[in-house]
């Protein structure tokens, strides 16, 4: 798609050249037409004044993403129960309250029973009155009703099954049947059970995690470790091509006693979905926090004919400058020699540029 674009802006600029000037008053062999700023804007080309940046080192180390345990969540029965309906699957996105898996149980079918007949006694009671029931009678019915439906919530059960429960007050409906919600929103991780199943109390059924935010696991010496703080920006890369940031958000007291290595880990916004939980990656978190130096966008250095160059403009002349690179931090590439603070640069359409640049010099061997 940006080959096509390249070839539709050059036959563009090629087809108006006498806008930009006469053929006699052309750049020399090999250059780029001039342009102004209007002709520039209008081709998507941008401009930028050279400045410092900070330039922080870094330390380079294997790690490895993991979930993010405070935005996880295991879902669980808390009673002995059969497993009859399965609503959601690995890999779904659920929201909070949403119904995961439905379970049968004959501890809460009699839970529910009793709860149906503690709250018809309580009724009963309360429609008597304290002055025909005796004292007793009354708060033993009350108490009987409130351990009714404590009991059922602890089971598992919601206020909102619980309450469409007694609104029925069908002793025959105390099936024990009963749903699991999802604590949270976020993508279910893991479903590992079958329909028919019998499970016991803690047995994870489903993970639901919010994958948005993960956490990569990066193993440093103690010695690297001691010049990281939290807060300390990052970078994580699975190809070392492309680069996502983060931060440190926490350090490990512990030392893992086969690496000896202390774990630093990293929250970064992975909501492109290009990473997942278990995949080893390169990371790189800042030591210090830099010094100033020359540097530009890392997108405005070109490689045109084995030499890495910048395109400078100066008025309505545009000209490619040799450079010499050092550095890439982030989105910044630091330049060693060939600018000056206070130079202009194009740091967007330079591949434009680029391929007028190209078109010029075969035209002239021609």
């Amino acid at each position: 798609m940006n080959k096509l674009i390249n070839r539709f802006l050059i036959l563009c600029l090629l087809g108006s050249a006498p806008a930009f000037a006469e053929e006699e008053h052309e750049e020399e062999e090999g250059g780029i037409p001039p342009m102004t700023v209007e002709q520039r804007q209008s081709m998507g080309i941008l401009t930028q004044i050279v400045g410092t940046q900070l330039m922080a080192d870094e330390v380079i180390a294997p790690a490895e993403v993991t979930v993010n345990r405070y935005h996880t969540a295991e879902v669980t029965p808390r009673i002995t129960a059969q497993i009859t309906q399965r609503h959601a699957r690995m890999g779904q996105q659920v929201k909070k309250g949403q119904k995961l898996v439905t379970l049968s149980s004959v501890e809460m079918a009699e839970a529910q029973g009793q709860l149906l007949m503690a709250d018809r006694e309580w009724s009963r009671v309360q429609e008597l009155g304290r002055q025909v029931v005796a004292e007793k009678r009354y708060v033993e019915a009350e108490v009987a009703r409130q351990q009714a439906y404590a009991k059922v919530l602890a089971f598992g059960m919601t206020e909102a099954q619980v309450v469409a429960l007694l609104e029925e007050g069908d002793v025959s409906k105390a099936t024990g049947s009963f749903d699991l919600l999802s604590p949270q929103e976020g993508t279910v991780l893991s479903d590992d059970f079958v329909i028919g199943r019998v499970v016991e109390p803690g047995r994870v059924l489903m993970e639901v995690s919010d994958e948005s935010r993960l956490w990569v696991e990066a193993q440093l010496a103690a010695e690297m470790a001691a010049g990281i703080e939290v807060g300390s920006p990052a970078r994580v890369s699975s190809d070392e091509r492309r680069w996502l940031s983060g931060k440190v958000v926490q350090i490990h007291r512990l030392m893992d006693k086969t690496t000896r290595t202390l774990a630093v880990r990293i929250e970064l916004d992975s909501r492109d979905g290009r990473l997942r939980p278990g995949q080893f990656v390169k990371s790189a978190i800042q030591i210090v926090a830099g010094k100033p130096v020359l540097a530009v966008p890392k997108e405005s250095v070109l490689l045109v004919q084995g030499d890495y160059v910048v395109f400078k403009t100066e008025g309505d002349e545009i000209h490619p400058a040799p450079v010499e690179r050092g550095a890439t931090r982030g989105n910044w590439t630091e330049i060693k020699a060939g600018l000056a603070e206070g130079d202009e640069i194009v740091t967007q359409g330079a591949y434009v540029l680029k391929s007028l640049l190209l078109k010029s010099q075969i035209g002239d061997a021609d």
